[in-house]
């Protein structure tokens, strides 16, 4: 595992990143001022307050896990499957001094530090709607890093076991949706049946969620620290996973 092949893929990353920055920062900034508007000001009006914080308060620093999680996992999917399927640019890569592990590294890094940059996008549109700032604030880049890490290692693994990219509806419906919907993003997961509530604990997206709130409002503790350890578990098994078959999908 070197340093040198990791930075060589960012650097071809950052290329094509020049092409696409509009249109990407266009969407980061764009759907958290839609869903502040539909649910801060719509169910607010309706809600107020909510476990002492308000409402909008709430939705905003929930919606950080959703763009982090939408970044990565897509990111992760579609285009890996595209550049191993149809362009074939892994074949290339790996005709250089990179092998799997690098190759998956850079990819989902990249990923990661993307969904970490727009992830506080929705914070920092909770700050223009009146979500008071904090220095906590600060920690939320590294909280949408390390999670967006676990699920663009997810996509990896995903793309390099689905059969066709039309495959990726069954995953993006039956599992991002549920943690998307089941990670405390617009209501309390306690509020659900006690068995969905304990099956959030094995959402990443949730302890997302704690990590990015905790930080927000200036409530971290020792017991996020068990929250950290849940997202730093996912991502080692995630990048295990992506190794073993994406090895499996361009060399064996």
């Amino acid at each position: 595992m070197e340093f040198a092949p990791v930075r060589a893929v960012w650097r071809r990353e950052l290329a094509l990143y020049r092409r696409y920055w509009a249109s990407t920062s266009f969407a980061a900034m764009t759907e958290p001022t839609i869903y502040l508007l539909a649910f801060g000001y719509g169910f607010g009006s309706v809600v107020g307050a909510l476990y002492g914080y308000d409402y909008k308060d709430f939705v905003a620093t929930g919606v950080v896990a959703t763009a982090v999680l939408f970044i990565g996992a897509f990111g992760g999917m579609f285009n890996t499957f595209i550049r191993r399927t149809f362009q074939h640019t892994y074949d290339a890569m790996l005709a250089a001094p990179v092998d799997v592990r690098e190759l998956v590294t850079a990819e989902a890094s990249w990923l990661a530090v993307k969904a970490g940059v727009y992830g506080c996008a929705p914070m920092l549109v909770g700050v223009a709607f009146g979500l008071e700032p904090s220095w906590g604030m600060l920690l939320v880049p590294f909280i949408g890093f390390l999670t967006g890490l676990v699920f663009a290692l997810f996509g990896v693994w995903v793309s390099a076991i689905v059969p066709s990219i039309n495959t990726f509806d069954y995953v993006i419906t039956g599992a991002l949706t549920p943690m998307f919907m089941v990670a405390g993003t617009f209501f309390p997961v306690t509020q659900l049946p006690a068995w969905v509530a304990a099956a959030a604990q094995v959402n990443p997206l949730y302890h997302c969620v704690e990590l990015v709130r905790g930080a927000v409002f200036g409530r971290l503790g020792l017991d996020d620290l068990g929250h950290l350890g849940v997202l730093a578990a996912y991502a080692v098994l995630m990048w295990a996973l992506a190794v073993w078959k994406m090895r499996a999908r361009l060399i064996d």
